[in-house]
């Protein structure tokens, strides 16, 4: 069995969780996700933890059983404590400022760019260039900041456009007036 799907997942006090029909609900004060449970995977929940088991033992099986657990202990934290994924806005006049439930962007473009927030993340905008997107989905979450990036990636050479905080954008030197003789 794969390494990560060995692991238990610890169930924290203020969770609830209910596992019916092959879908497992986590709920808490911040939510409720649901997913269902891959038929290759069998759950067991016993002794405030989260066991996962194959089926049948394949390699394909093993690669399932480590993935369902990952999705499950994603949900268990995403329910306790959340999660946040922040992206920073780097050019002259780019700027995101926050509507409500939508998100406008100047980036360049001859037009603003409107991005809705998808139902479950919440978004902040602090000096106008970091935008701090929170959910306790950390699927959905990732989707909606990767849509965000992709309005307008980082280039290499200025590194203007929509990067993660965490990224490091690789710069290019750029073009060199050579003379000719």
């Amino acid at each position: 069995m794969s390494r990560v799907g060995k692991a238990p997942i610890p169930i924290p006090d203020n969770i609830k969780i209910k596992y019916k029909d092959r879908v497992i609900t986590v709920e808490s004060e911040k939510g409720v996700l649901k997913r269902a449970i891959h038929p290759a995977v069998d759950l067991k929940i016993e002794d405030g933890m989260i066991r996962m088991n194959v089926v049948k033992n394949s390699r394909t099986n093993h690669a399932l059983c480590g993935l369902m657990r990952s999705l499950v202990a994603n949900m268990v934290t995403g329910v306790a404590k959340g999660f946040e994924r922040v992206l920073e806005i780097h050019g002259i006049g780019y700027r995101a400022i926050l509507n409500g439930n939508r998100i406008e962007f100047n980036l360049g473009y001859s037009h603003p760019v409107n991005f809705d927030l998808p139902e479950g993340v919440s978004a902040t905008v602090d000096k106008k260039n970091v935008i701090r997107l929170a959910g306790i989905d950390k699927e959905l979450l990732g989707h909606t900041a990767a849509s965000i990036r992709r309005l307008r990636p980082p280039e290499r050479y200025k590194g203007k456009g929509i990067k993660y905080a965490e990224e490091r954008i690789q710069r290019k030197a750029g073009k060199t007036g050579v003379k000719e003789a």
